[in-house]
């Protein structure tokens, strides 16, 4: 047996590793796209460094983008398998992609128009909403804790890592040549006590296991304490200074996260009376869908549904779709609270937002999330002089305030925890992914102090027999 890291290898987007077993099968341990990387993304984007046609089944941990993706166009480039995930996650896919494809091919068509003046050759987006569809036909659900014999080789459970509805640890028993082994995959770990879904739950004995490692090096602010920021920072910005906050939010987990912690507030008579907007048409479909899985919520969240229907609605919230109202949104200089995609700041209207508020000294931008280095969100957490946005500069005036307390992955206590059902001396080989360079060494100290005696951590493309 073979795995080679195809994606997340000393970087934190384009999760997908490719396993490959003596009897010739192969399949892939997700299939992200890249994000945030600046030049390099497009080729990362283009390149596999392996042939889909000759993938037999993917293994979906869940459906942020970065881990999904470039599934459209895996069944694009020939691949004719099958695609295992949650019935969540297989929900929240399908509304995701379609956005991803939308995306692309309006982004391509304004490079062509400049590319067709300049008499330059024309670009194609990565796929479009049609292999979306032809992809979708590949999904096959398995629900949390079911066995699932995929073939004669392999055999896959899921169990619930708690990052977002759906997200799952995927663990593999492999047999070959008559021997056993036993594959598993983190995902992204969501951290313990999370306010609406379960914490991540153990998982059996592995031989392997391949665990990210996005904050791998340090610890978060407590996550009760998150409601408490959030609301000082309403307070600070709509309340004394009357200017806007505006929040970058991942669609997926993050902005339903924001809109549980204010619909808190409310309940408690303590939400500052204020317009509060989601704006983002990927965000107002997907939390219609969070809403339709409370089978992944916690005691907590359960016992709340019994008295309160919608946890993540509240006085004052506008869900806003159309393009125009967005724009509107720009014109209005009332005191708000604007929640919008993306969670790097690096697209969608959110980046339009930051634009218009950016040199107004009232407002705020409130970074909650994990930002790729060469994202807006990451040169904002900088506290630069000036920004380029859309391709002009920008003087910044507004604060740049950022949240380490709403973090949906887990810091270095919380993997340790997630490792804890595991006996280190029975472990054969852990490998690190999906993170920086310097957390990854960081990580991988605290792991072979715990016991775990071979931990790797993989280039980009680098195979490693197992």
């Amino acid at each position: 047996m073979k795995i080679a890291f195809h994606g997340a290898a000393q970087t934190v987007t384009g999760s997908k590793h490719l396993v490959t077993l003596n009897t010739g099968k192969k399949f892939l341990l997700d299939c992200g796209l890249f994000q945030g990387m600046g030049r390099d993304t497009e080729t990362l984007n283009r390149n596999w460094g392996f042939n889909p046609a000759e993938v037999d089944y993917v293994f979906l941990s869940h459906a942020h983008v970065d881990h999904c993706g470039l599934l459209p166009k895996l069944v694009k480039d020939g691949f004719a398998g099958s695609i295992y995930a949650t019935p969540a996650t297989i929900d929240i896919v399908k509304v995701l992609l379609l956005d991803s494809a939308y995306i692309q091919t309006q982004d391509i068509t304004f490079l062509n128009k400049k590319r067709r003046e300049e008499g330059r050759e024309l670009l194609e987006p990565l796929y479009t909403a049609d292999d979306v569809y032809r992809t979708l036909e590949h999904f096959k659900a398995v629900h949390y804790h079911q066995p699932t014999q995929v073939d004669e080789h392999i055999l896959l459970q899921f169990f619930d890592c708690g990052h977002i509805v759906g997200s799952a640890t995927i663990y593999l028993v492999l047999k070959e040549n008559g021997k056993t082994a036993r594959l598993a995959f983190s995902g992204d770990v969501g951290r313990y006590g999370d306010p609406i879904l379960h914490s991540p739950q153990v998982f059996p004995p592995a031989d392997y296991i391949i665990i990210e490692s996005t904050y791998g090096d340090r610890l978060h602010e407590r996550i009760e304490t998150y409601a408490g920021d959030l609301l000082k920072n309403i307070r600070e910005t709509c309340l004394k200074k009357k200017g806007k906050l505006i929040i970058p939010a991942f669609s997926v987990g993050r902005t339903q996260e924001l809109l549980y912690a204010l619909n808190d507030l409310e309940l408690d008579s303590n939400l500052p009376d204020v317009d509060y907007y989601v704006d983002s048409p990927m965000s107002v479909k997907v939390t219609e869908i969070v809403k339709q899985h409370t089978e992944c919520f916690n005691r907590s969240a359960q016992k709340l549904l019994k008295t309160d229907k919608d946890p993540f609605y509240f006085r004052g919230l506008k869900y806003i779709t159309d393009k125009r109202d967005s724009q509107a949104l720009n014109a209005d200089f009332k005191p708000s609270v604007i929640i919008s995609a993306s969670g790097m700041a690096e697209a969608g209207r959110v980046k339009h937002h930051i634009a218009n508020s950016i040199e107004n000294w009232r407002n705020t931008i409130l970074l909650i999330g994990y930002c790729e280095p060469e994202s807006l969100g990451a040169r904002l957490k900088k506290h630069p002089e000036t920004v380029g946005i859309f391709g002009e500069q920008f003087t910044v005036k507004a604060d740049i305030v950022t949240l380490n307390s709403m973090s949906a992955h887990a810091d270095y206590n919380d993997l340790s925890q997630y490792l804890s059902c595991q006996d280190s001396n029975d472990v054969t080989r852990v490998f690190i992914v999906h993170g920086e360079p310097d957390v990854q060494r960081e990580f991988k100290r605290r792991l072979m102090k715990k016991g775990f005696r071979d931990v790797e951590i993989p280039e980009l493309h680098q195979e490693f027999g197992l």
